[in-house]
């Protein structure tokens, strides 16, 4: 039986416009200093031929050497690497993570190496400007969480400010202004995030207020964003979460805890969402971790949009009218699973853009832009991965105006529509054919361009624009990506395939 949509972008409903930084990205902490990170995989396990060795048990996951290696710190001043970044437009950076929370402010150059009692690790000066450079050479906006461990409780009491305004006012006087800031990264797993031992959301709460009346009293411009959770999202009608199943293992409060008694609002509503974690910890909470059969499910794709709209409860709630920002967002926590870094993952990528859009206004922080199996771009050569060239294509062909295009819900099959990126009168959809059995038929009345995007399998590291392998070239210039002239009435669109029509 034919599965067939029609599009008549004449008849379409106008939703909201939306964030032009949407799709935005994080640079790690520990990419910056230099140290662990989440150990790579092998190109069998990529291939899913090899199985990843995994933990018997759960500890600080910071420390866990089965599950990391050292990386030195990320070469920010990287031609390459700054040419790429720049090709995605307009986007937020992001530096943070949970080794954030436990990072030393060396800019007076004092401790000659050496870790401080109660962190873990030593940015220097010389390592905080390359950031502050590098968001001033691709033109984006600066977001940071700030430490909270027991080096910031010297006395074992409420939060000392001296290494939150060393960073503020180091990067302010460098010209280079930080223009939001979470507090502290995935504080709903206190300890394990970095908190001081026996840190209770009591003293998240009032160290959150503490935190926040500094900033709005010294650098106003900068917006407050919070509480920066991981895992599921509680509603206020049910204590069970919905979210990829990553709360499981690490949640020990809630939303509500970290911001029920808050006296500073917030500005921003934000969390981290990954769909489950990934094989590195799937022994440890088999129920969170989803096997790469059903990576391209309706269910699998759904479960962001889950989240998502759970959210919108809890924005309204507590910072009425504020946008939504997922400060963190992959195919799972841990890392990335071992096909994150394939066209498999593709799907998920894009299903998650069109259906946020959908839903809410706010920016989509994709964890990382190079490091680990979930980076846009490959840590040793910084070349693109899948994901980095389906969301170029997205940043370059959809606007900022969405539409409800008027098409039922079908089985495997994900219908998106915004406005021209090029300005021009029409429309530009994004669809998802994630059966990997059945074509879908598409209707159109007028001709259009069409960039479909595949891969030569679907855990392939290679993806495929209109049958022709996507590669930057060996002085590292990106490829030229020419569409596919429909005419008008019926084509098909191939399983497993997602494909940018522009009409």
């Amino acid at each position: 039986m034919e599965r067939l949509i029609t599009l008549r972008p004449d008849d379409m409903r106008f939703i909201r416009s939306i964030d032009s930084r949407l799709v935005s990205y994080n640079i790690e902490m520990t990419e910056v200093t230099g140290g662990t990170f989440w150990k790579a995989y092998t190109p069998g396990q990529i291939a899913g031929t090899e199985d990843f060795p995994l933990p018997e048990k759960f500890s600080d996951f910071t420390a866990m050497e089965e599950l990391l290696q050292y990386y030195p710190p990320i070469d920010l001043y990287n031609e390459h690497l700054r040419v790429l970044a720049k090709e995605l437009g307009p986007a937020w950076v992001r530096v943070s993570g949970t080794w954030a929370t436990k990072t030393y402010y060396d800019f007076a150059d004092a401790t000659n190496g050496k870790v401080p009692e109660g962190y873990q690790s030593v940015l220097t000066k010389e390592q905080w400007i390359g950031v502050l450079d590098f968001v001033r050479a691709v033109g984006a906006k600066l977001l940071i969480s700030v430490s909270n461990c027991a080096g910031d409780h010297p006395n074992g009491g409420a939060l000392d400010l001296t290494q939150t305004q060393k960073i503020f006012d180091f990067s302010h006087s460098y010209g280079v202004d930080i223009d939001a800031v979470e507090f502290m990264n995935e504080p709903n797993m206190l300890e394990v995030s970095g908190a001081p031992k026996g840190y209770t959301p009591a003293d998240y709460v009032r160290d959150h207020d503490i935190f926040n009346r500094w900033v709005r009293s010294h650098y106003p411009q900068c917006l407050v964003v919070g509480p920066c959770n991981a895992g599921g999202i509680h509603t206020e009608n049910s204590d069970e979460p919905m979210g990829g199943g990553i709360e499981s293992m690490m949640e020990t409060c809630t939303v509500h805890d970290l911001l029920r008694g808050a006296k500073e609002r917030l500005d921003v509503f934000s969390y981290h969402y990954y769909n489950g974690i990934s094989e590195r910890l799937a022994s440890l909470t088999p129920s969170g971790h989803w096997a790469a059969e059903l990576a391209h499910t309706d269910r699998y794709l759904e479960m962001a949009s889950i989240n998502a709209r759970n959210c919108t409860v809890l924005r309204d709630h507590y910072v009425p009218n504020g946008q939504i920002w997922v400060t963190e967002s992959g195919d799972a926590g841990g890392g990335g699973n071992t096909w994150a870094s394939t066209y498999l993952d593709v799907l998920r990528t894009l299903n998650e853009l069109g259906s946020f859009t959908t839903i809410t206004d706010g920016v989509i922080f994709h964890n990382t832009l190079a490091s680990s199996d979930y980076g846009f771009l490959n840590h040793d050569t910084f070349d693109p991965r899948p994901n980095y060239f389906a969301v170029f294509l997205w940043n370059k062909l959809m606007g900022n105006v969405v539409y409800d295009c008027g098409i039922p819900v079908m089985e495997n099959a994900h219908i998106y529509a915004h406005s021209r990126k090029d300005g021009k009168a029409g429309a530009a959809y994004l669809i998802i054919n994630n059966s990997l059995e059945k074509a879908l038929t598409v209707e159109i009345q007028k001709e259009a361009d069409c960039y479909t995007l595949s891969g030569k399998t679907m855990r392939s590291s290679v993806m495929l624009l209109n049958g022709m392998e996507l590669s930057v070239d060996t002085d590292g210039n990106m490829p030229l990506l020419f569409p596919v002239q429909q005419a008008a009435g019926k084509f098909e669109l191939a399983p497993g395939t997602c494909t940018f029509l522009i009409m």
